[in-house]
C-alpha cells in the first residue's frame, strides 16, 4: 500500500497486486458462502430424519473421515461433545487396525466424504452395518456406494470448489461443517440443553476445565474386569466385548504386569488357529503406561496422545488396579 494525499490527510491506497489479491480473497468467501446457501435451501425432511436418529443414540456418536474430511469430522465430533451428545472421531484407517474396541451396539456413525466413494470407508461401512448401528452419510455423492448403505444421506454437494483449479477441497468441506453444525445445534435444541449444561461442560472455560477434572472424576472403576495372567485368551473375549476393547492383566496381589486390547485379539486370531488357548502373558502387553488416581485428566491425554493408545489403567499409590480411564470418557468430560 502507499499513502495519498486529498484534502481530509493522508489515506492508504492499494496498489493493483493487492487490490487483486483481496478480490481473491472475496471471491472465495462468496463462492462459499453460496455454496453453504445452496445446501441449505436443498435440505429436507432427511436433516429431521437425522436429527432423530441422533437423539435416541444410547451410547455415543462415531464420527469418520479421511483426508480434509476427516479433519472436518474431528470438529463436529468435538462440537457434539461439548453440546450434550457424546461424540468421537475415528479414523477409519486406525478402525480397522485395533481402534474399534470402543465401537459398540449402541452407538452411531457419521461417515463424511465429499464424493461418498472414499475407498478407506467402506471397511467401516460393513462393520457399522453388521454391528446394526445407524449411519449418517454427510456427503457430495447421493449415489455413492456410502449413501446407498447408510440409514440417512445429508447432501454436502457443491458444483464446483473455491479453488481457482476446482481441485482443493475448499468450498466441499466448508458445506460439510456447516451440516454438521447444523446437526449439533438442531439436536441441542431437540435435548432442551441450557446455558446452564453449557457451563457445566465448560466451566471456567476450557482451561479452567482441564485444571480440574482429575482421573478418578471420569474413569470406570467398580465392577471393571481384569484377567491374571496365569489365564488365557479364552478369559480376555467377555471382558473385550463388554468393556470396551482393553484388559487390564493384573498379578495376584492384583498389582498391573500388562494389558490386552482387542487390535491385540485381532492380531492374535489372523496368526494362531487355536487362539483362545493361548497364555495371556504371551499376547499381553508388558509394563503398560499408568494413571494414577489423582493425575489431571489432561495429563491422562497427553500420556495417550504420546504413546497413541485409549486407555490407561488406574492405580492407587501402591500400584493396585482401582479401574481404567478411556480417552473417550475424558473427551465426554470436555478435557480434549
Amino acid at each position: 500500500m502507499r499513502p495519498e494525499v486529498d484534502g481530509d490527510g493522508v489515506h492508504p491506497v492499494m496498489e493493483p497486486k493487492s487490490t487483486a489479491l483481496v478480490e481473491e480473497g472475496r471471491r472465495v468467501l462468496l463462492a462459499e458462502a453460496r455454496a453453504v446457501e445452496e445446501v441449505a435451501n436443498r435440505m429436507g425432511p432427511e436433516f429431521a430424519e437425522a436429527v432423530e436418529l441422533l437423539d435416541r443414540v444410547v451410547g455415543r456418536v462415531v464420527v469418520t473421515g479421511v483426508g480434509k474430511s476427516g479433519i472436518i469430522g474431528r470438529k463436529i465430533a468435538s462440537t457434539l461433545t461439548s453440546t450434550g451428545t457424546p461424540a468421537s472421531f475415528l479414523h477409519p484407517v486406525d478402525g480397522l487396525h485395533g481402534d474399534l474396541g470402543f465401537v459398540s451396539r449402541s452407538d452411531a456413525a457419521i461417515f463424511i466424504s465429499k464424493s461418498g466413494g472414499t475407498s478407506e470407508l467402506h471397511g467401516l461401512m460393513e462393520y457399522m452395518i453388521r454391528l446394526g448401528l445407524p449411519r449418517i452419510a454427510i456427503t457430495g455423492g447421493r449415489d455413492s456406494s456410502l449413501a446407498r448403505h447408510s440409514t440417512v444421506v445429508l447432501d454436502s454437494g457443491v458444483d464446483e470448489e473455491a479453488c481457482p483449479m476446482d481441485l482443493a477441497p475448499t468450498s466441499s468441506t466448508t458445506t460439510a461443517l456447516a451440516v454438521g453444525d447444523a446437526l449439533a445445534m438442531a439436536l441441542l435444541q431437540k435435548k432442551g440443553f441450557q446455558p446452564s449444561d453449557f457451563a457445566r461442560y465448560h466451566p471456567g472455560g476450557a482451561l479452567g476445565r482441564r485444571l480440574t477434572v482429575r482421573v478418578e472424576d471420569v474413569m470406570v472403576g467398580e465392577g471393571y474386569p481384569s484377567v491374571e495372567e496365569a489365564g488365557t485368551m479364552r478369559d480376555c473375549i467377555v471382558p473385550l466385548a463388554h468393556m470396551r476393547g482393553t484388559v487390564p492383566i493384573v498379578s495376584p496381589d492384583r498389582h498391573v504386569v500388562g494389558v490386552v486390547t482387542a487390535g491385540d485379539l485381532t492380531r492374535l486370531m489372523n496368526e494362531v488357529p487355536d487362539f483362545l488357548e493361548v497364555p495371556v502373558r504371551g499376547v499381553m502387553t508388558r509394563n503398560p503406561k499408568l494413571a494414577r488416581l489423582d493425575q489431571l485428566g489432561a495429563a491422562a491425554v497427553h500420556e495417550m496422545e504420546q504413546h497413541g493408545i485409549m486407555a490407561l489403567p488406574v492405580v492407587d499409590e501402591e500400584g493396585t488396579l482401582q479401574g481404567m480411564v478411556h480417552l473417550h470418557d475424558l473427551m465426554k468430560a470436555g478435557i480434549v
